[in-house]
């Protein structure tokens, strides 16, 4: 067995291009070897700006043979009375690839029939690659792609030379104007040359001496080292930031770090300021002190080591001087306008064609942000704290999106929040305001932080809600390839913010509330609206309890039942995963299933819990009496139990209504002839299905 190695030498590709398109080109080479019948080993990913690069071991020489069993004609129509092949079985061997005389007779459930075994022997996997590795280069999925010269192929960038091995051996093959061959490029700078590699086995190594470090963690890792190298050198440290380190190392094959400074002057703009004009334009290190306080210094990553050093240094100082001095410019002017005059310009700021400006949005999110702030107060404390949260969440809506039309901001627009929350605090609003203004983006991506204050929470959440509660109202509901105003990745937040802070409001009443604000554009009246809405931040909470590994029934289970107490609908999952691991819990799933079940069929089912009165002068066995009076007892238990906040303990109260249910259906017939008699036990078994309807729908549970 030998080592396959392709590696594809481009023109420079963007660095956040690289390692998706590594990451795709290695399983569709492994995927196209699989289905081919090559057998093979794992596969290594390499990778700078100028090369992709995927090495595959132990790659068999063949590719397995393949044994094919095809099933004819009856036998009765391929042999004749004598024996002899009918021309029913020659045109079947013709077919099959066989000669007559090789066909034989199978025994089948139908009858015997004639059979044609046939083998396909397996040819080398140098042949089959000169097809298989041109379609797996041009399989490689980029964000954008581009053509050049007069070639009829696409890639991230013009690809220049292509390297294809089999141990030793070249594999033949032509993409576009390029011959596929044994040789790959050093340096661009510093060893430009042809490198010839013999075998998979010396590329690295080779590439190495021609100062390219094609290994990805090893680049990586010189790259961290030379930072904190050039950091020291200035006494300092670098500021950490693995997503910049991901970055840079895909910047460069040869990686020297290099100690620039400006001047101190720069150090009074805010921090954020100075971190993105390094970060975002330059990729350039921010250099911090023991405190943590930036220093006067970065440090730029080069892809070439110079005989000055000095020298590079200083045209990395002119090109940051020149973007400190303009980021300095816009900040003083944003410094000369007040945060109430930036309100009045966001009039002219569309949110959305259908649902108005940006200063229409502010004002439906602090009509929003008031109403939750009343309802987390009422959970959480007295009038006093309150008023206090409630003037504090208005007062940031006002301000939470005056940062849009700043000068800084629109020069860097990841700065939006941060430099809302730095002008609040210039301004000398309250730190819960200024803190809220920020924190209201959150969570700004997947798994990203949560708003840290309640006031920054309530915020966060009434701007999610009026953005997803607007765009349904207009008809611009997310489909499953679109969604671009990012309504699932709102509707997750407004779960997450939810369930971490403890907050108990209804998600329907929410809901409600803010389409209030909206004149309803699409056919569907507000009560299907508000469900819709509700459907789809159900349907987040699904995903987001399946990412976490909650099992898949025992969800379906506890969000069937009701999503609007966000917080409880963990807490009724725990209870029931607890439950789900009683020694007799099938036993009890199957007895609350035949409630549900039996109500269900006589559509007596009461979601809401508000099952008929139950009349004790009906009941004609005495498991009757005994079922009512164990409901009673459970019912006042599990109400303390809730009140406090137990909820385990309340399932478990529950589950011991198992043995009076089975004596119930063991004594009675439900569904009785007599109807007032039938509706009666139906009224009993859905005070029953009332008790457990509070956690889950059993009969969603696998048992």
């Amino acid at each position: 067995m030998d080592t396959l190695l392709l590696e594809i030498g481009t023109e420079e590709i963007p660095a956040d291009y690289i390692n998706p398109a590594l990451r795709a080109l290695a399983a569709t080479l492994q995927k196209k070897l699989t289905e081919t019948r090559i057998e093979h080993g794992p596969a290594k990913i390499y990778g700078t700006p100028r090369r992709l690069t995927v090495k595959i071991e132990k790659v068999a020489a063949k590719q397995l043979p393949l044994k094919t069993e095809l099933t004819g004609p009856p036998a009765r129509i391929g042999f004749d009375e004598s024996g002899k092949p009918t021309m029913a079985a020659k045109k079947f061997a013709e077919k099959a690839g066989v000669k007559v005389d090789k066909l034989t007779i199978k025994d089948t459930k139908k009858g015997a029939y004639l059979c044609a075994v046939k083998q396909e022997r397996g040819l080398a996997t140098r042949t089959l690659l000169k097809d298989i590795l041109p379609k797996v280069i041009l399989a490689t999925p980029f964000p954008k792609t581009m053509r050049w010269a007069d070639l009829d192929i696409a890639f991230a960038r013009p690809i220049h030379s292509i390297l294809a091995l089999l141990g030793s051996n070249v594999i033949q093959f032509k993409l576009g104007n390029i011959k596929a061959n044994r040789y790959t490029y050093g340096h661009y700078f510093m060893q430009p040359g042809k490198i010839k590699i013999d075998s998979a086995d010396d590329y690295v190594k080779r590439l190495k001496t021609a100062q390219v470090e094609v290994d990805l963690d090893a680049r990586r890792k010189a790259v961290e080292r030379e930072i904190t190298k050039a950091a020291k050198r200035v006494r300092g440290s670098i500021l950490p930031d693995e997503e910049l380190i991901d970055t840079v190392s895909n910047l460069v094959e040869y990686p020297v770090a290099v100690a620039g400074k400006f001047d101190d002057i720069f150090l009074e703009l805010p921090e954020e300021i100075l971190i993105t004009a390094m970060r975002e334009h330059q990729k350039y290190f921010a250099v911090i002190n023991k405190s943590h306080k930036i220093l006067p210094h970065f440090i730029a990553v080069n892809n070439t080591a110079a005989r000055d050093m000095k020298l590079v240094a200083k045209g990395h100082e002119r090109v940051l001087r020149a973007r400190l001095a303009d980021a300095q410019f816009f900040y003083q002017g944003d410094l000369e306008v007040s945060n109430d005059k930036r309100v009045e310009k966001l009039k002219g700021v569309l949110f959305q064609a259908q649902l108005g400006t940006m200063y229409d949005k502010i004002q439906r999110v602090a009509k929003i942000g008031e109403f939750i702030a009343k309802a987390v107060n009422a959970e959480l404390a007295g009038e006093k704290h309150e008023n206090e949260l409630k003037a504090q969440v208005v007062r940031a809506a006002r301000l939470c999106k005056v940062d849009l039309v700043s000068q800084v901001v629109g020069e860097f627009p990841k700065l939006q929040g941060v430099m809302g929350r730095v002008y609040a605090t210039i301004a000398g609003e309250l730190p819960a305001v200024s803190a809220a203004i920020e924190e209201h983006y959150r969570p700004t991506y997947s798994g990203g932080p949560l708003p840290d204050t309640i006031a920054g929470s309530v915020l966060s959440i009434a701007d999610k809600v009026d953005s997803i509660c607007g765009c349904f109202s207009a008809g611009l509901i997310p489909t499953g390839a679109s969604d671009p105003y990012a309504l699932r990745r709102q509707g997750i937040g407004i779960i997450q913010i939810m369930h971490e802070k403890g907050f108990l409001f209804s998600l329907r009443k929410l809901i409600k509330k803010s389409l209030g604000h909206f004149e309803l554009k699409s056919s569907v009246g507000l009560s299907e609206l508000t469900q819709k809405i509700y459907t789809f931040l159900q349907n987040r909470i699904i995903q987001l309890l399946a990412d976490q590994g909650y099992a898949k029934d025992a969800i379906a289970a506890v969000v069937d039942v009701s999503i609007d107490n966000v917080p409880n609908i963990w807490n009724r999952l725990e209870a029931l995963e607890a439950l789900k691991a009683k020694p007799d819990f099938e036993a009890l799933a199957v007895a609350f299933k035949r409630v549900v079940n039996i109500l269900k069929k006589s559509g007596k089912l009461e979601k809401a819990g508000k099952p008929g009165e139950v009349q004790e002068k009906l009941f004609e066995h005495e498991s009757e009496s005994a079922l009512l009076t164990a409901c009673k007892k459970v019912e006042k238990k599990v109400s303390d139990a809730m009140e406090k906040g137990l909820f385990e303990k309340a399932l478990l109260d529950i589950a011991t209504l198992r043995g009076p249910v089975d004596a119930f259906f063991d004594g009675v017939m439900v569904l009785a002839e007599d109807k007032y008699v039938r509706r009666n036990r139906l009224a009993l078994l859905g005070h029953i299905a009332a008790l457990f309807s509070k956690f889950a729908d059993f009969s969603k549970l696998s048992t």
